[in-house]
């Protein structure tokens, strides 16, 4: 069973006409703006996922600084989840830093969003004040047996529209806080992911958090694969291809040039997230 745990879908029309959703919303430009930067709507994602064979596929939209934008949008995932229930999950997206998100992310997962995610502050931010914010998902996560896919980014190489200014300490904040409930962090976790190589404090603060592969290809080597299923175990790992960004199959060629076996590969391409999301095909 082939699960991707990070894929993004829009409604038809911010698909058609995204340039009049740019105004007030400078993270969905950045991230949105060129002609290049894709955006697809659930029955674009469906189809991509029967072409790559994926059986299913946690989806979610944009945290906008909107509230209303933000509720048009998960209804959207929310619908789109409920029609296509055998294929699509949903997550209910949120700004933490924008008016009214703790309740909207209540309203979501009370209407049957599987968590919140993924969860991303784009904008230069107070790192402290960011913390509170996402205080707020993580508690309503919590109180839901919900599961929260946070944004995450590497320090260091190259810039690119939407790698945030926070920090691995904040990551590894982040997760203090959500100590108790499984957190993924997307990317790679930023790279905090090479930390629990250290001893003790470390390894039991990471102990629930899991990493997504999103946009692997275009930050790390393939050889990155075998590296962390050393270090943080094949089972901690998610495939998440951040379509339409990727396709599905560049993550599978290069877990395969990494030289891991057929029985891992198949760990980290669905049955992790089938064991985490509690689902059955």
């Amino acid at each position: 069973m082939r699960i991707d745990v990070h894929t993004h879908i829009f409604p038809p029309e911010i698909v058609q006409k995204r340039e009049l959703y740019f105004a007030g919303e400078s993270a969905f430009k950045s991230l949105y703006g060129g002609p290049k930067a894709r955006l697809v709507t659930a029955d674009a994602l469906l189809q991509a996922m029967d072409d790559a064979a994926i059986d299913c596929s946690i989806t979610f939209g944009f945290p906008w600084r909107s509230p209303d934008l933000t509720e048009r949008h998960n209804d959207y995932v929310l619908e789109a989840a409920s029609k296509y229930s055998s294929r699509l999950v949903a997550l209910g997206c949120v700004n933490p830093m924008a008016d009214k998100s703790a309740e909207e992310a209540e309203r979501v997962m009370r209407a049957g969003a599987r968590g919140l995610g993924e969860l991303a502050i784009y904008d230069a931010c107070d790192a402290s004040a960011a913390l509170d914010r996402f205080k707020d998902s993580i508690d309503c996560c919590k109180s839901h047996n919900g599961i929260l896919l946070a944004h995450a980014n590497e320090p260091v190489g190259h810039s690119y529209p939407g790698k945030s200014t926070l920090g691995l300490d904040f990551y590894y904040a982040l997760a203090r806080l959500a100590e108790g409930m499984p957190l993924i962090l997307a990317h790679w976790g930023g790279g905090l992911c090479f930390y629990e190589l250290l001893k003790k404090e470390v390894s039991q603060v990471l102990a629930n958090v899991y990493y997504d592969t999103a946009a692997s290809p275009f930050l790390y080597r393939p050889s990155i694969y075998a590296h962390m299923a050393k270090i943080v175990g094949v089972g901690k790992i998610l495939f998440g291809s951040d379509y339409p960004l990727l396709a599905a199959n560049r993550y599978f060629e290069e877990m395969a040039a990494s030289g891991l076996a057929v029985e891992q590969i198949g760990a980290i391409g669905g049955r992790n997230a089938a064991r985490l999301f509690g689902l059955t095909r």
